[in-house]
């Protein structure tokens, strides 16, 4: 993996361990020569990834809508800065860019990327490893939720088995190092008619 896109919060929520573990992310990521790809701003968990990474020399990418550029929250260190006319652009420019995604503790924007990152993985358009890392079990709940979507029928293991997810840093990049993506065909045929 060359290059690895962060998800989370521009937000830094209610406990310092987010932060640390953000900057934590980014530091590793320029460790093991792996550029940051995420949504450009200086504030809260993103900003902190961002700099994670920039204060070991690593390079960052941040792709950002106009509309948020223009409330000056981009991160004025980035190696670089692509801007967008909209959030799904933005979506797709970051997937464009990059080799696998990690979401961290984050509010709807997080979820709603991580879920089409997903999406797109279910559906064939890419296979690229998508995971969480659970810092301090943020995650506990929604992976309950996705149990639950399997356990009635909604969500197939197979394509539940495509969310990888830990609470280490190192475990979590080794996961996706080692990602294959499951072989899936179609979710309705003709048996299932």
């Amino acid at each position: 993996m060359k290059r690895i896109t962060v998800f989370c919060g521009s937000s830094s929520g209610t406990e310092e361990i987010y932060t640390l573990q953000a900057t934590f992310l980014g530091e590793t990521l320029a460790k093991r020569n792996i550029e940051l790809v995420y949504g450009g701003a200086k504030v809260g968990l993103m900003g902190a990834v961002a700099d994670g990474v920039l204060s070991k020399g690593g390079k960052a990418i941040g792709v950002l809508p106009n509309f948020l550029g223009s409330k000056e929250i981009a991160h004025p260190n980035l190696t670089q800065l692509i801007l967008v006319d909209t959030m799904h652009e933005r979506k797709t420019k970051m997937n464009d860019l990059c080799d696998g995604v990690i979401a961290l503790p984050g509010g709807f924007g997080t979820l709603d990327e991580l879920f089409e990152m997903l999406t797109w993985a279910q559906l064939g358009l890419h296979k690229k490893p998508i995971a969480i890392l659970n810092v301090n079990g943020y995650y506990d709940a929604l992976l309950i939720f996705v149990q639950m979507m399997v356990d009635k029928g909604l969500l197939k293991e197979v394509n539940q088995k495509m969310l990888l997810v830990s609470n280490s840093i190192e475990d979590l990049l080794d996961k996706m190092e080692n990602y294959i993506a499951p072989n899936v065909g179609k979710w309705i045929n003709k048996e299932n008619v």
